[in-house]
């Protein structure tokens, strides 16, 4: 179908059913159908009316439990968000993909060069290119086309904007040349790939993972290859809680040394025990040996190799609470969550810049507001960015209040846990 048949066929509502699948309700599917009459117009302003195009989408993810746990093969717990990167693609005969996102300058990838060139680490067109060089890895066909994207995952928001775009662009490859038969991990994973390679960022799956699979997951990442994925079946529009991200708008210069400790500090401990990664090693075994690590490996990665067993413990708690329809155990997880990434993970702000420390803040004043009926912790990666809170829903309008006040109006986002990951839409 052309780009002007889609309009107008959003228009007029024949595509509504298709958009409440991905966007759960009336509201949303209406304020919605701009956005995608946008990218449309901006594809026939770019590459023309003359092709068939589809139409898709790929969440950002929140993290509802396991903090910095994915990378040392540990367990979360995740769901995906109403918030998302959209695409309007077709099929082109060069063999390059042309990307145009909203907001940015366009994006050419020659996919008959896929090798990783460090001369564009941190660019899209790197993430672009890392996706396609995973894809084919796998075995899947890639070839070229054209795209407008936008995305309303914030960037720096612990949303994980990064990867709905690396997820978004292996459901345009899935659909346009493998007939939609990529498997949701399959993509996770060459996102994954593409950031760790192309783009130059260490990072987990978990970002990737919750973003491709979609709704309430869990992920034990024990085998990389082969994740353990299972959706828990909990209705949290039935919880009379309302979810919070709340964006404190902190500094991101310069983080990346900051997440890389994490995951190599733990590694060191993994290592002085003969392992490559926590995971290896149980919990006893850890713990009993911190006598003989103390001097090995530095203090803060035993305080962070401690986060990390205790954390694996709450995600398995955090889904029998939800499992079993005990939501004030699990919202007592939740708060013990975020004190553990804040006494021993340390990621809630950077020692680089210590008199900064916007998440400290909206932690605090969240603890103020709700503690006793709520919880709040850390969201993502850390260090600034984001903070979560799941707040009463007759709590919510005064949470929000104090949250725009402290930090600008629409700091804090109430999000809709969507019930699918990356998609053909139309």
């Amino acid at each position: 179908m052309k780009p002007s048949e889609i309009i107008a066929k959003i228009q007029s509502g024949a595509f509504d059913a298709e958009l409440k699948a991905v966007y759960v309700n009336d509201t949303a599917v209406e304020a919605q159908k701009p956005r995608y009459i946008k990218t449309l117009q901006k594809f026939e302003e770019l590459y023309g009316d003359d092709r068939d195009v589809m139409l898709l989408s790929a969440p950002g993810r929140t993290e509802i439990c396991g903090n910095h746990t994915d990378h040392n093969n540990g367990k979360v717990l995740a769901a995906s968000i109403n918030l998302d990167a959209i695409a309007v693609a077709a099929k082109n005969e060069d063999n390059i993909i042309n990307e145009k996102s909203e907001g940015h300058l366009p994006n050419k990838v020659d996919l008959s060069d896929l090798t990783p060139d460090e001369d564009y680490f941190g660019k899209s067109s790197a993430m672009i290119k890392g996706v396609a060089a995973g894809l084919k890895e796998y075995g899947y066909e890639i070839g070229g086309f054209d795209a407008c994207t936008t995305s309303d995952v914030m960037g720096g928001s612990g949303l994980s904007s990064s990867a709905a775009f690396e997820v978004l662009l292996g459901t345009v490859i899935s659909h346009l040349y493998n007939d939609g038969n990529i498997d949701a991990v399959t993509i996770a994973k060459a996102a994954q790939y593409s950031e760790n390679v192309f783009f130059g960022k260490p990072s987990g799956l978990l970002d990737q993972m919750a973003s491709s699979v979609g709704t309430f997951v869990t992920i034990d990442f024990e085998s990389t290859e082969n994740p353990v994925i299972k959706k828990v079946d909990f209705d949290f529009a039935k919880s009379g809680y309302s979810l919070c991200i709340v964006d404190t708008h902190g500094n991101h210069s310069d983080l990346t040394d900051d997440y890389a400790a994490v995951r190599g500090e733990m590694e060191s401990v993994a290592q002085a025990m003969g392992k490559s990664v926590l995971r290896e090693i149980s919990s006893d075994e850890f713990f009993g040996a911190i006598p003989q690590l103390v001097g090995k490996v530095n203090d803060r990665a035993l305080l962070r190799a401690t986060h990390f067993y205790n954390e694996n413990t709450r995600v398995e708690q955090a889904i029998t609470a939800l499992e079993g329809n005990d939501f004030d155990s699990f919202k007592q997880i939740i708060t013990e969550s975020g004190f553990s990434s804040y006494l021993y993970n340390q990621n809630v702000f950077t020692p680089n810049n210590p008199t900064e420390q916007k998440l400290s803040l909206a932690l605090c004043i969240s603890q103020q507001l709700l503690e006793g009926k709520g919880a709040w912790r850390v969201h993502g990666g850390g260090f600034a960015g984001t903070i979560q809170a799941f707040v009463p829903n007759d709590s919510l309008e005064q949470y929000k209040n104090t949250m725009d006040a402290v930090f600008g109006d629409g700091s804090c986002h109430v999000l809709i846990i969507r019930p699918v990951g990356g998609a053909r839409v139309i």
